[in-house]
């Protein structure tokens, strides 16, 4: 906590005392922690990141956390992959996979609710809670349980089984709501303005926030100290879109890196549930809801939070912002395992979906050192695959199986 200074508003700079609030009294915009950079040059620097445990805690000084209360189960310095075959096929030389679903608990997620959950203890919470669209209750409820805290998760009841089953196993008291995400959250802005509780994604938002810009750090570290040309962000509040915008900000602020002045960010969303791209390709910063209608689940917020501040990071790095159709995103998850072994949610397959686009557009070039985000593990939402298997069956005869295999050959070819 040595370089944090305040809680700043993002809409009208109002500042504030580091407490668990998450808007402005003044103007009723969302507060981010501000730190003193000015004290942090020459004192952080790459040997002293090196130096820190292969966990997001490298990274201590950038975070609003006295370390005495760290709730750590093994987050962050996942693996950035130079993806040479799908590289090859999209006729890219420069891509990398940066693949968070080998997190504890599956996805990105594990790097904003251990902030949360340290800073929860920190203020002396006895009850961590979230409402979920679902990678975030999983992490929620395991890191609530390795705080030894009571912990609540609310979530849609049309969430996909596996994010249910995964997160029952920590034992948290689970809730699911009628409804949309959109009106989860407010039933949960209500709970959470009536008990003394711990929300990661409402009272404690500010906090939250700052675990995504781990990611920035991450890959401009295990590119050799520099920024990417291309970041290809899944986007839902449109939160991460921000945070690892301002993780490369940050250590360029104290001269870690080079300015990313190269660096474009691209928005990817489903087109099922797509209100920020509509609003950046629409000339505008204001977000209009929508009702989601879409597999990615998880991308499915039809009133993003942080709509308007992704939008704006967008424009700062010349970004662009793009839909998926909802027919590609399968079938860029089965690209992704077919050529680099790297199994991704439906999130992934988004992502995927618009790295082509941008291809086809030459709106990515050959050479460019382009980052995709894979931000949660495939098994969280294999039965969208439930019709999808093309088995060979046959009996454990030699005859049987040569002409099982010589028809399924025939079928492939045939539907090629």
């Amino acid at each position: 906590m040595k370089y944090v200074q305040n809680m700043v508003c993002l809409g009208c700079g109002e500042q504030y005392p580091v407490e668990p609030i998450n808007v402005c009294e003044m103007c009723f915009g969302p507060l981010e922690i501000s730190y003193d950079y000015m004290s942090m040059k020459n004192k952080v620097t790459r040997e002293s990141i090196q130096n820190g445990p292969p966990t997001i805690w490298r990274y201590i000084d950038f975070l609003p956390v006295n370390p005495d209360f760290i709730v750590d189960i093994g987050t962050g310095m996942t693996p950035l992959i130079k993806a040479k075959n799908l590289g090859k096929e999209l006729g890219l030389t420069n891509l990398y996979i940066k693949n968070d679903g080998v997190n504890p608990t599956f996805s990105f997620k594990d790097r904003p609710v251990s902030i949360t959950t340290s800073k929860a203890k920190e203020f002396g919470f006895e009850v961590l809670a979230c409402v979920s669209t679902g990678n975030l209750m999983g992490s929620v409820a395991a890191h609530g349980a390795r705080a030894n805290m009571e912990t609540y998760v609310f979530y849609p009841n049309t969430l996909e089984k596996a994010k249910i089953l995964q997160t029952s196993s920590y034992a948290p008291t689970l809730i699911a709501l009628e409804g949309t995400y959109d009106d989860a959250n407010r039933f949960c802005t209500e709970l959470s303005d009536n008990n003394n509780w711990a929300f990661v994604n409402i009272n404690m938002r500010a906090f939250y926030a700052e675990g995504s810009k781990t990611l920035g750090y991450e890959i401009a570290e295990q590119l050799d100290w520099q920024a990417p040309d291309h970041c290809i962000i899944p986007a839902a509040s449109g939160e991460l879109v921000t945070k690892i915008w301002k993780g490369l900000q940050e250590f360029s602020e104290i001269g870690i890196i080079s300015p990313p002045e190269n660096t474009q960010l691209h928005l990817a969303q489903a087109e099922g549930c797509s209100p920020i791209v509509q609003a950046f390709n629409n000339g505008t910063s204001e977000v209009k809801p929508v009702k989601p209608n879409t597999i990615a689940k998880s991308l499915a917020i039809g009133t993003p939070a942080s709509g308007s501040f992704a939008i704006e990071s967008l424009n700062q790095s010349h970004g662009t912002a793009t839909a998926a159709s909802e027919a590609s995103i399968i079938e860029n998850i089965k690209l992704l395992a077919r050529t680099e072994g790297i199994y991704t949610e439906t999130a992934g397959g988004v992502v995927i979906s618009v790295l082509q686009e941008l291809v086809k557009q030459n709106k990515i070039q050959k050479d460019d050192l382009t980052v995709a985000f894979m931000t949660g593990n495939g098994l969280k939402t294999q039965e969208i695959f439930t019709d999808t298997i093309a088995e060979i069956k046959t009996s454990p005869k030699l005859k049987d199986f040569e002409k099982s295999l010589l028809e399924h050959k025939n079928k492939t070819l045939v539907s090629t």
